[in-house]
């Protein structure tokens, strides 16, 4: 019998092989290695965002209380918006430096597209979730949650709302964004290609403006505007986007500098201290809010996550510039031990399309139910251990995918 006879292994094969390296890594020396051509933090933090974004998105368990917007001003959304902007600056940039720029641009309003037609798809399933609840099992009170509530009082409104993306259930605000940014992407990066520190400057205006003015897209049919304001927001696409940028061309667009590191550093353990001490958070609270009285703006001086107030976004860049400078990150995002995190990293769409599917589906579930640490510890790691599985069978699929375009 050749070698060509041999059947390959079957997909549950596959994600059990894969599954018992990342989790027992002893037997393993590395679940996938490190992917040539990537930057592995890129694919371990972003594993670990949709982590945490997972947790936060199942509320009133013990184990959000572990989760990073519990240890400063930021939380994960800063984190996966941030690196959002980071992927498509390697993804994209190169396209828009050499060959057609039509085809450049179509290919990042793709991915936009495909955004939008996974958050429509992830809305109506959550919808039918929530109705199956109420129409099942007797628990009208999911309805009342959510932002599900316009839907019932004003359906053909929201029917209008849900398309345009002027209605969005709650924590299914995110997608909407990113489409949102990708579609100005083009623009950030012909900017960002000839006039990197200009493209910035506008950007921190553009987020000064929408705070000042309170610049932002319209809800519908409720009041308002996005929870996710997208002008306000842009400023840590754009950093993250220009910081790939400089890394797909060998740069940096930050770099290292040694004060800067210091002050950022300090800044982070700050934070920390004001956020786990209350009597330091209550004398900072005191003087920001003294800052406001003699006139200074809300977006300076609060913690507003629509608007991304200046506290979240500084702590959100002191966070993000320690990290990517640490020598040690680069060692441990390439290690076995990270294995299961870059491998939810590398499928992000899919990972976090699913996981908020399921994180509303436990919703549900723990609505009859108190905060229970075995329970709440069972469901969320049965919802983490799907989406790993997940994301090795698309990442094996990809895989097989580049071995047979190869061959070819």
């Amino acid at each position: 019998m050749s070698l060509h006879d041999v059947a390959p292994p079957s997909p549950v094969q596959v994600a059990w092989q894969g599954l018992r390296a990342a989790l027992v890594p002893q037997l393993s020396r590395d679940v996938s290695g490190v992917v040539a051509g990537r930057d592995p933090r890129l694919d371990m933090f972003r594993g670990l965002a949709l982590v945490m974004i997972f947790i936060n998105h199942v509320p009133g368990t013990m184990y959000e209380g572990f989760t990073n917007r519990n240890y400063g001003f930021s939380d994960a959304a800063e984190a996966f918006v941030f690196m959002s902007g980071m992927a498509a600056g390697l993804a994209y940039s190169g396209a828009f430096r050499s060959g057609s720029l039509w085809s450049a641009v179509m290919r990042v309003w793709a991915r936009a597209r495909q955004l939008y037609f996974v958050h429509i798809a992830i809305t109506m399933l959550c919808l039918a979730i929530f109705a199956g609840a109420a129409l099942w099992f007797e628990m009208p009170v999911v309805l009342m949650k959510n932002n599900v509530e316009p839907v019932l009082r004003y359906p053909l409104q929201s029917l209008i709302g849900i398309p345009l993306l002027t209605h969005q259930l709650g924590y299914l605000n995110i997608l909407p964004l990113y489409a949102v940014l990708l579609v100005a992407a083009p623009v950030f990066i012909l900017v960002g290609l000839r006039r990197p520190w200009l493209m910035l400057a506008l950007s921190i205006a553009l987020w000064a403006l929408a705070g000042q003015f309170r610049i932002n897209l319209p809800n519908f049919p409720n009041s308002g505007g996005w929870f996710f304001n997208p002008f306000s927001w842009q400023i840590l696409f754009v950093i993250g986007l220009l910081s790939g940028m400089a890394m797909k061309s060998g740069g940096v667009f930050i770099p290292f500098n040694r004060v800067l590191y210091g002050l950022a550093a300090a800044f982070l353990v700050f934070v920390l201290l004001w956020v786990k001490i209350p009597e330091l958070g209550a004398a900072g609270h005191n003087v920001l809010a003294k800052i406001a009285d003699a006139g200074a703006p809300f977006y300076i001086t609060w913690f507003d996550k629509s608007y991304l107030a200046l506290p979240r976004l500084l702590h959100a860049l002191a966070l993000f510039y320690v990290l990517g400078h640490m020598p040690l990150m680069m060692r441990l995002a390439a290690s076995r031990f990270a294995a299961p995190l870059r491998e939810m990293g590398r499928q992000g769409l899919a990972v976090f399309a699913t996981g908020t599917v399921i994180s509303l589906f436990l919703q549900v579930v723990k609505t009859p139910r108190q905060p229970d640490p075995l329970f709440d510890g069972f469901i969320l790691g049965t919802g983490l251990l799907v989406l790993l599985v997940l994301a090795m069978l698309l990442n094996y699929t990809a895989r097989l995918r580049t071995t047979k375009a190869t061959r070819a």
